[in-house]
């Protein structure tokens, strides 16, 4: 691809961003960083609760106003970073959007981050909220038969990999699971691709956050399926999936891949693959039209997934 290739939309901010942003010796650095204000919606409560009692994890909920009333639906999203920074507060504003567009509460989990907690310690914060969210549902005022798993790059490997550790526990599934750019492979590592169109991740940046959260180094064997999703073998009886992708995104082909053979194993899958796109585009360009219709295309999922009935086997119990 020539650069001249990226997507219209996207083409100013394409030859500004850098290839790759993480490396080891700036992780210190980007950490102290401070998340930049967001200008949330009118109307949304943001409020914050602990995890648990050590106070090493916690969830942000946002809330449309009116709080009261039916429950709601719940989306329990994640945030990227590569499984070494990021924190909830950063995706603040695409919550309360989707708070709003979806009538829902949007719980954003901040987990712990590798290296200093590596696999299993961020999924198992996600599990704990995901089983939280089922537990207290009614206190919280949500419907635990809408509930959904999203999550964007890091995020996204993590929503996936949440949905096999629920379903392999036998726990409620989530309406849908929505993958946006996912992190699902650590095999990705091991090829040679020319990474002159990617940005902000390229595959530098991929084998530190791969050997930051697995403890080792990425693509050998013995890598458990609840950390690299992609690695599962048996994907049936998981919940429907819409999963998007840039063609100039480093994960295109892992995430291509993930939803064929999701397909294969007859699960339900939408893939939105956006001509010209690279990694984190609709979070570096949130008001292009590309962008926008990116967020459309998975608030429209989540409302087809909210109309349809699920069996009795798929109902989460009383």
């Amino acid at each position: 691809m020539h650069p001249t290739d990226f997507h219209p939309d996207l083409r100013a901010a394409a030859r500004w961003l850098p290839r790759g942003v993480v490396k080891a010796w700036l992780l210190p650095l980007l950490r102290r960083i401070p998340a930049p204000s967001q200008k949330l919606p009118a109307g949304v409560t943001v409020t914050e609760r602990p995890l648990d009692g050590r106070g090493t994890a916690s969830l942000r909920i946002l809330r449309s106003t009116p709080s009261d009333g039916p429950p709601r639906p719940a989306v329990l999203w994640i945030h990227g970073g590569g499984y070494v920074l990021g924190r909830a507060t950063t995706d603040d504003a695409r919550c309360a959007h989707l708070a709003k567009r979806l009538g829902a509460t949007v719980f954003s989990v901040d987990y712990r981050l590798a290296p200093a907690h590596p696999f299993p310690t961020p999924l198992d914060d996600c599990l704990a909220a995901y089983e939280l969210l089922h537990r207290e549902a009614a206190a919280l005022g949500v419907d635990p038969s809408r509930m959904v798993i999203a999550g964007q790059s890091a995020g996204g490997g993590l929503a996936a990999a949440l949905v096999l550790r629920a379903h392999d526990r036998g726990l409620p599934p989530p309406a849908i699971q929505i993958l946006v750019y996912p992190m699902l492979d650590d095999r990705t590592v091991l090829r040679t691709v020319d990474d002159r169109l990617h940005r902000l991740w390229n595959p530098a940046s991929n084998r530190l956050g791969w050997t930051s959260y697995l403890g080792r180094e990425p693509g050998g064997e013995g890598i458990p399926d609840h950390a690299a999703p992609a690695r599962r073998s048996d994907l049936r009886g998981l919940a429907p999936a819409w999963i998007g992708v840039g063609t100039a995104d480093l994960f295109l082909d892992e995430d291509v891949a993930y939803a064929t053979r999701l397909r294969e194993a007859g699960v339900p899958v939408t893939l939105d693959v956006v001509e010209g796109a690279f990694h984190g585009f609709d979070a570096v360009t949130p008001g292009a039209p590309v962008s926008r219709r990116f967020f459309d295309a998975q608030v429209e999922a989540i409302e087809r997934a909210f109309a349809t009935p699920r069996s009795p086997a798929e109902r989460p119990a009383c």
